[in-house]
Protein backbone atom coordinates (compact mmCIF):
# COMPACT_ATOMS: atom_id res chain seq x y z
CA UNK A 1 0.00 0.00 0.00
CA UNK A 2 1.11 3.85 -1.00
CA UNK A 3 0.76 6.38 1.46
CA UNK A 4 0.70 10.22 0.53
CA UNK A 5 2.10 13.07 2.16
CA UNK A 6 -1.09 14.31 2.12
CA UNK A 7 -2.62 11.29 4.35
CA UNK A 8 0.63 11.50 6.46
CA UNK A 9 -0.74 15.14 6.99
CA UNK A 10 -4.36 14.99 7.71
CA UNK A 11 -4.21 11.36 9.80
CA UNK A 12 -1.42 13.13 11.88
CA UNK A 13 -3.83 15.96 12.73
CA UNK A 14 -6.84 14.16 13.47
CA UNK A 15 -4.44 11.54 15.91
CA UNK A 16 -2.88 14.88 17.45
CA UNK A 17 -6.47 16.30 17.74
CA UNK A 18 -7.44 12.65 19.16
CA UNK A 19 -4.94 12.60 21.66
CA UNK A 20 -6.14 15.94 23.24
CA UNK A 21 -8.77 15.25 23.33
CA UNK A 22 -8.06 12.30 25.82
CA UNK A 23 -6.05 14.56 27.77
CA UNK A 24 -2.22 14.27 26.13
CA UNK A 25 -1.26 17.60 26.51
CA UNK A 26 2.46 19.44 25.41
CA UNK A 27 5.28 18.19 27.41
CA UNK A 28 3.37 14.79 27.97
CA UNK A 29 5.42 11.72 26.37
CA UNK A 30 3.81 9.80 23.65
CA UNK A 31 5.55 6.21 23.53
CA UNK A 32 5.68 4.82 19.72
CA UNK A 33 5.89 0.86 19.43
CA UNK A 34 5.33 -0.14 16.30
CA UNK A 35 7.12 -1.78 13.55
CA UNK A 36 8.13 -0.17 10.19
CA UNK A 37 4.02 1.61 8.82
CA UNK A 38 2.91 4.71 8.09
CA UNK A 39 1.46 4.42 11.30
CA UNK A 40 5.24 5.71 12.83
CA UNK A 41 5.16 8.77 11.27
CA UNK A 42 1.48 9.62 11.94
CA UNK A 43 2.41 9.27 15.37
CA UNK A 44 5.84 11.20 15.61
CA UNK A 45 3.80 13.95 13.43
CA UNK A 46 1.01 14.09 15.82
CA UNK A 47 3.12 13.97 18.59
CA UNK A 48 5.24 17.29 17.56
CA UNK A 49 2.02 19.36 16.17
CA UNK A 50 0.73 18.45 19.59
CA UNK A 51 4.08 19.88 21.43
CA UNK A 52 4.28 16.28 22.95
CA UNK A 53 7.08 14.23 23.40
CA UNK A 54 8.00 11.38 20.82
CA UNK A 55 9.39 8.55 22.70
CA UNK A 56 10.31 5.47 19.96
CA UNK A 57 10.83 2.19 21.49
CA UNK A 58 12.30 -0.74 19.42
CA UNK A 59 10.25 -4.11 18.58
CA UNK A 60 12.86 -6.14 19.62
CA UNK A 61 12.52 -5.25 23.51
CA UNK A 62 11.08 -7.02 25.93
CA UNK A 63 8.91 -6.59 28.88
CA UNK A 64 11.26 -5.20 31.42
CA UNK A 65 13.16 -3.09 29.12
CA UNK A 66 10.14 -1.30 27.93
CA UNK A 67 8.49 -1.06 32.12
CA UNK A 68 11.91 0.89 32.51
CA UNK A 69 11.77 3.08 29.48
CA UNK A 70 8.17 4.32 29.82
CA UNK A 71 8.45 4.34 33.79
CA UNK A 72 11.60 5.95 33.50
CA UNK A 73 10.33 8.69 30.71
CA UNK A 74 6.73 8.86 32.46
CA UNK A 75 5.22 7.81 29.58
CA UNK A 76 1.34 9.53 29.09
CA UNK A 77 0.52 7.62 26.15
CA UNK A 78 1.49 4.72 24.20
CA UNK A 79 1.01 3.88 20.28
CA UNK A 80 1.50 0.14 19.32
CA UNK A 81 -0.20 -3.01 18.00
CA UNK A 82 -1.13 -6.32 19.18
CA UNK A 83 2.48 -7.77 19.63
CA UNK A 84 3.03 -4.51 21.72
CA UNK A 85 0.21 -5.05 23.88
CA UNK A 86 1.01 -8.24 24.58
CA UNK A 87 4.61 -7.26 26.22
CA UNK A 88 2.79 -4.12 28.08
CA UNK A 89 -0.14 -6.02 29.52
CA UNK A 90 2.16 -7.85 32.11
CA UNK A 91 3.31 -4.27 33.12
CA UNK A 92 1.27 -1.77 33.09
CA UNK A 93 0.56 -2.02 36.86
CA UNK A 94 4.15 -0.68 37.42
CA UNK A 95 3.39 2.28 35.14
CA UNK A 96 0.85 4.85 36.77
CA UNK A 97 1.74 7.80 34.33
CA UNK A 98 0.37 5.30 31.06
CA UNK A 99 -3.43 6.68 30.97
CA UNK A 100 -4.08 5.98 27.02
CA UNK A 101 -3.00 3.34 24.97
CA UNK A 102 -3.82 2.91 21.12
CA UNK A 103 -3.72 0.08 19.15
CA UNK A 104 -3.31 -0.70 15.23
CA UNK A 105 -5.00 -3.53 15.33
CA UNK A 106 -7.79 -2.37 16.80
CA UNK A 107 -9.81 -1.55 20.28
CA UNK A 108 -9.74 -4.34 23.23
CA UNK A 109 -10.50 -3.86 26.20
CA UNK A 110 -9.99 0.17 27.63
CA UNK A 111 -6.88 0.27 24.77
CA UNK A 112 -8.56 2.01 21.60
CA UNK A 113 -8.49 2.08 18.38
CA UNK A 114 -6.59 3.86 16.14
CA UNK A 115 -8.46 3.67 13.11
CA UNK A 116 -11.49 4.70 15.25
CA UNK A 117 -9.74 8.31 16.55
CA UNK A 118 -8.42 8.92 13.22
CA UNK A 119 -12.65 8.54 12.09
CA UNK A 120 -14.00 10.59 14.66
CA UNK A 121 -11.42 13.44 14.67
CA UNK A 122 -11.03 16.59 12.61
CA UNK A 123 -9.03 16.54 9.85
CA UNK A 124 -7.27 20.09 10.81
CA UNK A 125 -5.50 20.73 14.14
CA UNK A 126 -3.43 24.11 14.64
CA UNK A 127 0.04 22.99 15.31
CA UNK A 128 1.54 24.62 18.83
CA UNK A 129 3.75 27.04 17.80
CA UNK A 130 7.22 25.47 19.13
CA UNK A 131 10.73 26.81 18.80
CA UNK A 132 13.59 24.60 18.09
CA UNK A 133 14.65 24.20 21.64
CA UNK A 134 11.47 23.17 22.64
CA UNK A 135 11.83 19.51 23.31
CA UNK A 136 10.10 16.64 20.59
CA UNK A 137 11.52 13.68 20.87
CA UNK A 138 13.42 11.08 23.47
CA UNK A 139 15.48 8.21 22.35
CA UNK A 140 16.95 6.62 24.76
CA UNK A 141 20.82 5.32 24.61
CA UNK A 142 22.05 1.45 24.40
CA UNK A 143 22.99 1.76 27.82
CA UNK A 144 26.19 0.93 27.11
CA UNK A 145 27.18 2.65 30.64
CA UNK A 146 24.90 1.40 33.45
CA UNK A 147 20.97 1.83 32.62
CA UNK A 148 19.60 3.01 29.07
CA UNK A 149 19.61 6.99 29.63
CA UNK A 150 17.13 9.08 27.78
CA UNK A 151 18.42 11.93 24.85
CA UNK A 152 15.91 14.52 24.89
CA UNK A 153 16.27 16.52 21.41
CA UNK A 154 14.35 19.27 20.49
CA UNK A 155 12.60 20.36 17.56
CA UNK A 156 16.12 21.25 15.99
CA UNK A 157 16.97 17.54 15.45
CA UNK A 158 15.76 16.91 12.15
CA UNK A 159 17.40 20.45 10.46
CA UNK A 160 20.77 19.48 12.20
CA UNK A 161 20.38 16.08 10.50
CA UNK A 162 20.28 17.48 7.11
CA UNK A 163 24.06 18.39 6.24
CA UNK A 164 25.13 14.67 7.46
CA UNK A 165 22.34 12.62 6.08
CA UNK A 166 22.86 14.39 2.59
CA UNK A 167 26.03 13.24 2.36
CA UNK A 168 26.00 9.51 3.37
CA UNK A 169 23.36 9.66 1.12
CA UNK A 170 24.80 11.06 -1.85
CA UNK A 171 22.10 13.66 -1.94
CA UNK A 172 20.77 15.92 -3.11
CA UNK A 173 17.92 13.41 -4.32
CA UNK A 174 17.28 12.68 -8.07
CA UNK A 175 13.68 11.55 -9.48
CA UNK A 176 12.72 8.51 -8.49
CA UNK A 177 14.64 8.01 -5.55
CA UNK A 178 13.58 5.22 -3.21
CA UNK A 179 14.91 5.01 0.29
CA UNK A 180 15.31 1.46 2.05
CA UNK A 181 16.47 0.76 5.18
CA UNK A 182 15.75 -2.93 7.50
CA UNK A 183 16.80 -0.75 10.84
CA UNK A 184 14.06 -0.29 13.26
CA UNK A 185 12.77 3.22 12.66
CA UNK A 186 12.89 3.66 16.59
CA UNK A 187 16.44 4.01 16.52
CA UNK A 188 18.17 7.30 15.98
CA UNK A 189 19.33 5.47 12.38
CA UNK A 190 16.15 3.91 11.27
CA UNK A 191 14.55 7.13 12.35
CA UNK A 192 16.80 10.61 11.88
CA UNK A 193 19.29 8.68 9.57
CA UNK A 194 16.56 7.28 7.16
CA UNK A 195 12.86 8.19 7.76
CA UNK A 196 12.62 11.68 8.46
CA UNK A 197 15.03 13.34 6.19
CA UNK A 198 14.03 11.20 3.12
CA UNK A 199 10.23 12.68 3.91
CA UNK A 200 12.08 15.96 4.20
CA UNK A 201 13.62 15.84 0.56
CA UNK A 202 10.34 14.33 -0.66
CA UNK A 203 12.13 11.01 -0.87
CA UNK A 204 9.37 7.99 -0.53
CA UNK A 205 10.95 5.53 2.20
CA UNK A 206 10.00 1.80 1.99
CA UNK A 207 7.98 0.66 5.28
CA UNK A 208 9.04 -3.58 5.63
CA UNK A 209 9.03 -5.31 9.10
CA UNK A 210 9.85 -8.60 7.99
CA UNK A 211 12.92 -10.10 9.64
CA UNK A 212 16.27 -9.40 7.59
CA UNK A 213 17.64 -11.76 5.51
CA UNK A 214 20.14 -11.93 2.63
CA UNK A 215 18.07 -13.01 -0.17
CA UNK A 216 14.93 -10.98 0.89
CA UNK A 217 16.74 -7.95 0.55
CA UNK A 218 18.39 -8.24 -2.43
CA UNK A 219 15.07 -9.39 -4.09
CA UNK A 220 13.34 -6.42 -2.23
CA UNK A 221 16.00 -4.32 -3.97
CA UNK A 222 15.40 -5.85 -7.56
CA UNK A 223 11.55 -5.95 -7.20
CA UNK A 224 10.98 -2.13 -6.19
CA UNK A 225 13.82 -0.66 -7.75
CA UNK A 226 15.11 1.09 -4.34
CA UNK A 227 18.11 3.86 -5.07
CA UNK A 228 19.34 4.30 -1.67
CA UNK A 229 19.65 2.26 1.49
CA UNK A 230 20.70 2.50 4.68
CA UNK A 231 22.57 -0.99 6.16
CA UNK A 232 24.22 -1.52 9.45
CA UNK A 233 27.37 -3.20 9.24
CA UNK A 234 25.91 -6.52 10.10
CA UNK A 235 23.62 -6.02 7.62
CA UNK A 236 26.26 -5.73 5.09
CA UNK A 237 27.80 -8.42 6.26
CA UNK A 238 25.05 -11.15 6.00
CA UNK A 239 24.78 -9.80 2.65
CA UNK A 240 28.40 -10.96 2.23
CA UNK A 241 26.75 -14.40 2.82
CA UNK A 242 25.38 -14.08 -1.05
CA UNK A 243 28.10 -14.68 -3.63
CA UNK A 244 27.88 -12.45 -6.90
CA UNK A 245 24.66 -10.62 -6.22
CA UNK A 246 25.05 -8.83 -8.97
CA UNK A 247 24.91 -11.85 -11.30
CA UNK A 248 21.97 -13.49 -9.40
CA UNK A 249 19.86 -10.42 -9.15
CA UNK A 250 19.51 -7.39 -10.85
CA UNK A 251 20.84 -4.30 -8.35
CA UNK A 252 20.73 -1.84 -11.08
CA UNK A 253 18.73 1.01 -9.41
CA UNK A 254 20.79 0.91 -6.57
CA UNK A 255 23.01 3.77 -6.53
CA UNK A 256 24.08 4.60 -2.85
CA UNK A 257 24.85 2.55 0.33
CA UNK A 258 25.01 4.32 3.79
CA UNK A 259 26.01 2.88 7.01
CA UNK A 260 26.77 3.73 10.71
CA UNK A 261 25.79 1.88 13.98
CA UNK A 262 28.99 0.40 14.46
CA UNK A 263 32.59 -0.05 12.94
CA UNK A 264 32.35 -0.95 9.16
CA UNK A 265 35.81 -2.76 8.58
CA UNK A 266 38.10 -2.69 5.64
CA UNK A 267 36.77 -6.07 4.42
CA UNK A 268 33.07 -5.10 4.55
CA UNK A 269 33.58 -1.73 2.57
CA UNK A 270 35.59 -3.45 0.03
CA UNK A 271 33.07 -6.44 -0.83
CA UNK A 272 30.29 -4.01 -1.08
CA UNK A 273 32.84 -1.81 -3.50
CA UNK A 274 33.54 -5.24 -5.60
CA UNK A 275 30.32 -6.93 -5.35
CA UNK A 276 28.04 -4.19 -5.01
CA UNK A 277 30.10 -1.65 -6.86
CA UNK A 278 29.50 1.22 -4.48
CA UNK A 279 31.48 2.87 -2.47
CA UNK A 280 29.39 2.95 1.27
CA UNK A 281 28.85 6.36 2.97
CA UNK A 282 29.60 6.14 6.08
CA UNK A 283 28.74 7.78 9.42
CA UNK A 284 29.32 8.16 12.94
CA UNK A 285 27.35 9.68 15.58
CA UNK A 286 25.42 8.51 18.94
CA UNK A 287 21.90 8.93 20.69
CA UNK A 288 22.70 12.16 22.31
CA UNK A 289 24.39 13.66 19.25
CA UNK A 290 23.38 11.68 16.25
CA UNK A 291 25.58 12.04 12.92
CA UNK A 292 28.56 14.25 13.83
CA UNK A 293 30.24 12.92 10.89
CA UNK A 294 29.78 11.57 7.72
CA UNK A 295 31.47 10.70 4.70
CA UNK A 296 30.26 9.81 1.07
CA UNK A 297 33.00 8.48 -1.29
CA UNK A 298 31.00 7.51 -3.81
CA UNK A 299 31.30 10.57 -6.26
CA UNK A 300 35.00 10.86 -5.58
CA UNK A 301 34.60 12.71 -2.47
CA UNK A 302 36.09 11.93 0.91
Amino acid sequence: ATTTFGRLRTDSNRLAGALAAHGVAPGDRVAVLLPQSAAVMVAHAAAYKLGAVALPLAGLFGPEALAYRLADAGARACITDAAGLAKLDPIRGRLPDLALLVSVDGAAGDVLSLADLLAGAAPDFAARDTGPDDPALMIYTSGTTGQAKGALHGHRVLLGHMPGFDRMHAFPPRSGDLMWTPSDWAWAGGLLNVLMPSLRHGVPVVARAARFEADAAFRLIERLRITNAFLAPTALRMLRTIAAPRERYDLSSLRNVASAGEALGADTYRWAKDALGLSVGEAYGQTECNLVLSAAPAEGVG
